[in-house]
């Protein structure tokens, strides 16, 4: 792998993207006439980068939600988020969402890969119902890397009303955590959606982030073809085609609900 290109896409001015960033969340309040900001806050360094956005600017305008399914999410996630919560001082509450996946199981067939995203679509469902009870804008923590390869739940995690942080690879919001004062163990952990028993996301994918971001930006910041990314990146034919393979098949999740054309 090529070390100049990971030093190339984590080279940032993240004091400039900071604050990029405070400006767009204050100006969307505005906008829509919002009370505040509504984030779930699940211990990942996803999550925790919008908190630590959030309490910099909007500390008394912000509510994080912590719902794990204590069936299925380890204990050290939640109180990785605890800690993130005192670290920040941003009000909270914490949901388990168990019961209410319990409820769902006795009606549906069995089928653990749809419980997994059901369990996504559960908490999105539960942020907006605050988001309507205060008047608040949802905020979504997908980043490029995820998004571009389809890599979270459509109608779950994937639905927001603000997405600050789309625009950074996995491995730029590392390092926009280090900027904001993320907890180390945050930023170093596997990262993971759990939704299911010992859930990471690169054993999922089959790919490091270091492979995945290289590829995407080879392909989508420096316009390279797919052989020209293979010798740029030094990753595998395999790999790359994965990767471009995973772009092309969750396109549907990245655009509106489709409609036939009329003549």
């Amino acid at each position: 792998m090529n070390s100049e290109i990971i030093e190339e896409i984590e080279n940032q001015n993240y004091e400039k993207i900071t604050k990029l960033y405070e400006e767009f969340l204050i100006e969307q309040i505005k906008k829509n006439k919002a009370e505040g900001l509504i984030l779930g806050l699940s211990g990942g360094i996803d999550s925790a980068v919008l908190a630590y956005l959030c309490k910099r600017i909007l500390k008394d305008k912000t509510l994080a939600l912590i719902m794990p399914d204590t069936d299925i999410t380890p204990q050290y996630e939640t109180e990785d988020a605890l800690k993130m919560i005192s670290l920040t001082g941003i009000p909270y509450k914490l949901i388990d969402i168990k019961p209410i996946v319990k409820e769902y199981t006795h009606y549906l067939e069995p089928n653990d890969w749809a419980k997994g995203n059901l369990r996504a679509r559960i908490r999105t469902n539960i942020l907006y119902y605050y988001a309507n009870a205060k008047n608040y804008l949802v905020l979504g923590s997908s980043d490029k890397s995820e998004y571009l390869i389809g890599y979270f739940t459509k109608f779950g995690d994937g639905a927001a009303d603000l997405v600050p942080i789309i625009s950074l690879y996995k491995l730029q919001v590392r390092k926009i955590a280090e900027y904001l004062g993320v907890p180390k163990n945050v930023i170093d952990k596997k990262s993971s959606a759990h939704l299911w028993k010992n859930h990471e996301a690169e054993k999922e994918i089959g790919v490091t982030y270091e492979e995945i971001d290289s590829i995407l930006y080879c392909m989508f910041d420096k316009k390279l073809t797919l052989e020209e990314t293979v010798t740029k990146t030094g990753i595998g034919n395999d790999i790359v085609n994965k990767i471009y393979n995973l772009y092309v098949n969750s396109e549907h999740k990245r655009l509106p609900a489709q409609a036939p054309k009329r003549e």
